[in-house]
């Protein structure tokens, strides 16, 4: 019989993305204070690659990853995707911007051998953890790179976003 060990050391790690910088340099303070200091960001990247997202948050967008500092649980992620969700509306209702939706965050986290995001959309590759969230493996790491699923997003397949996955993955040795 197997017996049950603990989980990989993890990163925290949070996409965040926006048409206003405002609202990313918003969301950059809220994360460090609520969930510790960030210990690597990326540069802000134009995020074109889908029309999805344009009714609700306009078009220009710009995504930005964030690593947070120290070792993360993944049984967390249930809570970092319900904070964040609160922080999303939050702003919304701020009065601040004219979109319904002024700005995303996708909470996940990264080891050595996966990257997975949060989501609280059902699908047949999700994985149900607790109050409504789903975990997603959208890239695995292998022969020294990262390597997409047929559900990754096309963004994520990107050789920018992966050459700042290996720096994050590179934390962790």
């Amino acid at each position: 019989m197997a017996k049950p060990t603990h989980p990989p050391n993890a990163l925290q790690l949070v996409a965040i993305f926006s048409r206003h910088a405002s609202a990313l340099n918003w969301a950059y303070a809220r994360i460090a204070e609520q969930w510790g200091s960030v210990a690597l960001a990326s540069p802000r990247f134009d995020h074109s690659e889908t029309t999805y997202y344009a009714a609700e948050m306009g078009s220009g967008l710009v995504k930005q990853f964030l690593v947070i500092e120290g070792v993360y649980d993944p049984a967390r992620l249930p809570q970092s995707k319900l904070q964040s969700n609160a922080w999303e509306e939050e702003l919304s209702r701020s009065g601040e911007y004219a979109e319904a939706r002024p700005l995303n965050m996708d909470p996940g986290y990264l080891t050595l051998t996966k990257l997975v995001l949060a989501s609280c959309k059902d699908r047949a590759h999700r994985i149900y953890m607790a109050e409504g969230v789903y975990a997603e493996e959208c890239l695995y790491y292998l022969d020294r790179g990262w390597q997409s699923r047929p559900w990754t997003y096309p963004d994520y397949q990107r050789a920018d976003f992966q050459a700042f996955f290996v720096q994050a993955r590179n934390l962790l040795h």
